[in-house]
């Protein structure tokens, strides 16, 4: 054959108006979120370059600068944080397992229901829970804590008569972030393939063993993105934080004192009302902080979960 087949010309497929529309709607949602973190950033930092150089007497405190003032905060903020972390993910983790492995299907979807609807619970209801239910009911286990396990650093110290301790607040974190880590870790343990848990039990396996081999290495990328979500909410969170804790601008360890740290978001929700002239600068740079914190920590955590190669299989 002399003559040459002519190259094949691909055919491209004619863009209808409707695929057009919604490529560019998904363009633009996609970039308006960056538009909108770049203006917050940006607000933040130049509402904040004040504050930076602020002395003591303008800042309220008896010496050093701005960042001696926000120490206690970012300390008070974190350890909050951690400690509502620590009480929460075991939890939730326990809870998504029975919800998705060991509960009939009525059960299961009854209280994944239920955790659903915790989430959607008023950060304002949480507070008045702390402050009314919480803080006297958990008066007692201070009191036998402290007498005695109050050789233990964290549990030392003259007990507080109210109750409104860190801990306190970090129980209420701890109930508030649940439902975000159960849901996440729920619909994640769902999605483990179906074969690998058949192909544990087929080996002989216990259900524990099976989720211990299979479940659990499948929803490790999933749980750190449950905890970090949560671990974001607990950063953030404002009024349950000021309407539990008794606060003071301090760094201390103590868990069941009545001076306990405060956090970044309570702070400025305490005082931004009665702030003006730098004071206010003062607040926004803290915000800029927390702002700060919260990006390291996903940032963290999405570095994490892309080191590890994702779980192969089918359903």
């Amino acid at each position: 054959m002399t003559a040459s087949a002519a190259p094949q010309q691909r055919i491209k497929a004619k863009k209808r108006p409707g695929d057009q529309i919604f490529s560019g709607s998904t363009v633009f949602a996609g970039s308006l979120i960056l538009v909108i973190l770049a203006a917050v950033a940006i607000f933040l930092i130049a509402e904040s370059l004040p504050a930076f150089t602020a002395s003591a007497d303008d800042i309220g405190i008896e010496a050093g600068n701005f960042w001696t003032y926000v120490g206690p905060l970012v300390f008070g903020t974190l350890w909050a944080a951690a400690l509502a972390l620590l009480m929460a993910l075991p939890v939730a983790i326990g809870i998504a397992l029975f919800i998705s492995h060991y509960a009939p299907r009525r059960v299961a979807s009854t209280l994944g229901y239920i955790i659903d609807l915790l989430a959607a619970v008023p950060s304002v209801v949480f507070g008045l829970w702390g402050i009314k239910v919480l803080a006297p009911l958990v008066l007692p286990a201070y009191d036998w804590l402290n007498t005695n396990l109050g050789w233990f650093p964290l549990f030392s110290g003259q007990v507080s008569g109210t109750g409104r301790t860190i801990l306190t607040v970090a129980i209420v974190l701890a109930v508030m972030i649940l439902p975000i880590i159960t849901a996440i870790c729920r619909e994640v343990f769902l999605q483990t393939p179906r074969l690998h848990e058949e192909a544990a039990l087929a080996l002989g396996a216990t259900r524990w063993e099976m989720i211990q081999t299979a479940v659990l290495p499948f929803g490790r990328p999933g749980i750190i993105s449950a905890a970090m979500l949560g671990l974001g909410r607990a950063l953030g969170e404002t009024m349950a934080v000021a309407m539990v804790l008794s606060p003071s601008v301090i760094v201390s360890f103590f868990l069941l004192t009545s001076q306990n740290p405060t956090t970044i978001a309570a702070n400025i929700a305490l005082n931004f009302p009665e702030a003006h002239d730098i004071g206010i600068n003062v607040l926004l740079a803290t915000g800029l902080v927390l702002f700060v914190i919260t990006f390291a920590v996903n940032a963290v955590a999405r570095i994490v979960i892309n080191r590890r190669k994702a779980f192969s299989g089918a359903n």
